[in-house]
């Protein structure tokens, strides 16, 4: 039998992120920041414990050390804008602002959940917050991110579509069908790609011929940066010129954020395809709530008790989450013939 070929090894293509300006955060900006990614970590942390204990079916993904991404755009939105992403989707759902105790209970199939116990993990929705879903099909909310910016252009409404997905994702062709539709037509779309290095378990070095991925619109016009998804900072500066980019009447906008996700692609995954080094040097170097924890004790003279008081808030908020999802009657049988066309 034939050998197969050697890939030929490459150098990474990208550069140092441009959106490495960081804005000056205020004290009472720099909490709010805080208070976000701290409860997004914790709840994910009980959904873990949860999920080992056999509470959670089914898949979870969790979002642990990619916080300051969705939170620092989120900092950067109107009321009115609108969030779509993957399957990988907790963070969203709570810097939306949805509570975590009706997310915890969709978590666990519960008939308090969003969506009645029926969406679990990956399908939950609030239109009441404007977050229009976590999707289990790689790639397929892009192309319903870009259907929701053409209602806003069609609508006049002024009204912004975030459209996340990851590394992975990226190569999907439905993608690049949705960055044409959405250059010619110049809807206002922001596309947010969370480049946390690994789709599922490949190395986006090993699955991408060009890893500077938001110069991946190029063909099509559509104007990209790299951005520090570490710093919550440089996310909510990017994101405010990309945001106002699109409801300016300028069309789509990419922002690759470059960011790591501390667990595995989701609970089944021993994350064997890289060392512990590896992790512990992010953990260490690059933590986005550390990098906020320390601001708050050096530049704004708060005190490790005040930070002590506020983390003990928040988990007592996510241990009530988890008491309520357990307590929520599971949904009657008769819910399994709602919210269906036929």
């Amino acid at each position: 039998m034939a050998s197969r070929p050697k890939t030929a090894s490459r150098k990474s293509t990208a550069k140092k992120p441009s959106g490495s300006a960081k804005l000056e955060l205020s004290k009472d900006q720099e909490l709010e920041a805080y208070r976000m990614m701290l409860l997004i970590r914790r709840f994910e942390e009980k959904a873990g414990q949860m999920y080992g204990m056999g509470l959670i079916g089914g898949f979870c993904h969790l979002y642990i050390g990619q916080e300051a991404v969705v939170v620092g755009v989120q900092l950067a939105m109107m009321d009115g804008d609108q969030v779509i992403t993957s399957y990988r989707d907790h963070g969203h759902m709570l810097a939306t602002g949805m509570e975590s105790r009706g997310v915890m209970a969709e978590l666990t199939g519960r008939e308090g959940g969003y969506s009645k116990g029926k969406g679990g993990s990956m399908h939950m929705f609030s239109v009441e917050k404007g977050f229009y879903g976590g999707h289990g099909i790689v790639g397929a909310q892009v192309s319903l991110g870009t259907g929701l910016a053409f209602a806003n252009k069609y609508r006049e409404d002024g009204k912004v579509s975030l459209t996340y997905l990851g590394d992975g994702a990226i190569n999907q062709g439905q993608v690049y069908e949705s960055f044409n539709m959405a250059k010619l037509w110049s809807l206002p779309v922001v596309y947010v790609i969370e480049n946390n290095k690994y789709g599922m378990g490949t190395s986006i070095n090993r699955a991408s011929s060009t890893t500077d991925l938001s110069q991946r619109g190029a063909s099509f016009d559509i104007p990209g940066e790299q951005v520090d998804g570490m710093d919550v900072r440089a996310v909510e500066d990017a994101a405010k010129r990309a945001i106002e980019h699109a409801r300016s009447g300028k069309g789509p906008f990419i922002l690759e954020m470059l960011t790591y996700r501390y667990r595995g692609h989701s609970m089944s995954d021993p994350a064997k395809y890289r060392s512990k080094e590896e992790v512990q040097k992010m953990r260490q170097e690059h933590d986005p709530i550390e990098q906020v924890k320390k601001r708050l004790l050096d530049q704004h003279s708060m005190s490790e008790d005040e930070l002590k008081s506020i983390d003990k808030k928040i988990r007592e908020t996510v241990a009530e989450a988890a008491d309520f999802a357990q307590s929520s009657p599971e949904p009657d049988p008769s819910e399994l013939w709602t919210d269906v066309y036929a």
